[in-house]
C-alpha cells in the first residue's frame, strides 16, 4: 500500500446460502487498491458482484473468513455499517431509499449533517448550517434551497435524487458510493443527475466508486474502470488504458477475459441508447 492508498481490500470473498442449493459466491477473492481522488465507474452484467462489492464496503454484512477491509491503513473488515457511516457517502439505485420522505428538505439536510457526528439535530439545524445548506443546494440550479420546508415526499425522482448526492456528500466522507444511482431515471433526468455528480465529485476532489449498467458512461466518467464477472475484477483499466477505448473494445476485453459473451441485454441495450446528458 502506497501512502495515497484510500480503501484497499484483500482476498475478499462473499458467499451466501452457504450449504444450499441456493449457494452463491457473490464475491471470489476481490483484490484492489483505491487511491485517494480516484473515481471508479465499475460495470458488469446481473449478478457479477457489483453491488455486493458496494455493500461489503459499507459494512452490511462482513467479507468471508479470511478477507480484508483497510481504509487509510485500518481495517474495518468487522465493523458495523453504522460505525462506517463517517467514512462513507452512498446513493441508492431507488430515490426514495436515500431520503426520508415524510420529513421536510431542511430535516434531511439537518440528519445527512449528523451522519458518524456526535451533534444533535438542534445544532444540525442552527441558522448558520440551515444557511450552509442551502448554499449547497443552490449548486443544483433545482431551486430547492428556496423551498427547505418542502416535504420531501412531493419531489420528482430526479430531484430526490440530486437531494440524497447532497446528502450523501455533506459530511465529506472518506469515499463516496454511487450504486446504479441513476437506473431508475428518466434519461434527460439521469443525464442531468449524472451531470450533477461529476460536478460535486469534482468541486469536492472526492474518491468515489460507481456502478453503472451503461458502457458508454463507465467509459465517459471518471479516470479508472472495472469490469466484474461472476464476483471477480476481470478487466482493470487506468487512465491511460481507457483512452481510446470503445464499447466494442469492452466488449472483446470482457469475451478475452471471461471466455464467454456478454449476455446481458439490459446491458447491450444501453449501448445503444442515445446520450441525452447535458452537454457543457
Amino acid at each position: 500500500m502506497n501512502n495515497n492508498t484510500l480503501l484497499q481490500l484483500k482476498n475478499v470473498s462473499k458467499e451466501f446460502g452457504t450449504g444450499t442449493i441456493d449457494e452463491v459466491r457473490a464475491l471470489d477473492g476481490i483484490n484492489i487498491d483505491i487511491q485517494a481522488g480516484d473515481f471508479i465507474t465499475v460495470i458488469g452484467s446481473n449478478g457479477a458482484g457489483k453491488s455486493t462489492l458496494l455493500n461489503l464496503i459499507a459494512g452490511v454484512f462482513p467479507p468471508d473468513k479470511g478477507g480484508t477491509i483497510l481504509i487509510n491503513g485500518k481495517d474495518i473488515s468487522h465493523l458495523s455499517e453504522h460505525r462506517r457511516a463517517r467514512y462513507f457517502g452512498r446513493v441508492y439505485q431507488d430515490p426514495h431509499v436515500g431520503t426520508a420522505a415524510n420529513m421536510t428538505i431542511g430535516e434531511n439536510m439537518s440528519l445527512a449533517a449528523l451522519r458518524g457526528a456526535s451533534r444533535g439535530l438542534k445544532t444540525a439545524a442552527s441558522k448558520k448550517n440551515l444557511s450552509q445548506y442551502k448554499e449547497l443546494l443552490a449548486t443544483l440550479h433545482l431551486g430547492l434551497e428556496d423551498r427547505m420546508s418542502t416535504m420531501v415526499g412531493t419531489l420528482s425522482g430526479g430531484q430526490r435524487q440530486a437531494l440524497a448526492l447532497v446528502m450523501a456528500t455533506i459530511s465529506k466522507p472518506d469515499l463516496l458510493l454511487l450504486d446504479e444511482h441513476i437506473a431508475k431515471l428518466d434519461p434527460n433526468t439521469a443525464g442531468i443527475v449524472l451531470s450533477l455528480t461529476e460536478s460535486i465529485i469534482g468541486r469536492e476532489k472526492m474518491t468515489a466508486l460507481m456502478v453503472t449498467h451503461n458502457m458508454e458512461h463507465a467509459l465517459r466518467y471518471g479516470n479508472r474502470l472495472l469490469m466484474m464477472h461472476k464476483g471477480q475484477i476481470i478487466v482493470d483499466l487506468d487512465t491511460e488504458k481507457r483512452k481510446g477505448t470503445t464499447v466494442n473494445d469492452l466488449l472483446s476485453a470482457f469475451e478475452h477475459s471471461s471466455g464467454e459473451q456478454l449476455a446481458d441485454d439490459s446491458i447491450l441495450l444501453s449501448t445503444a441508447v442515445e446520450d441525452v446528458s447535458p452537454k457543457s
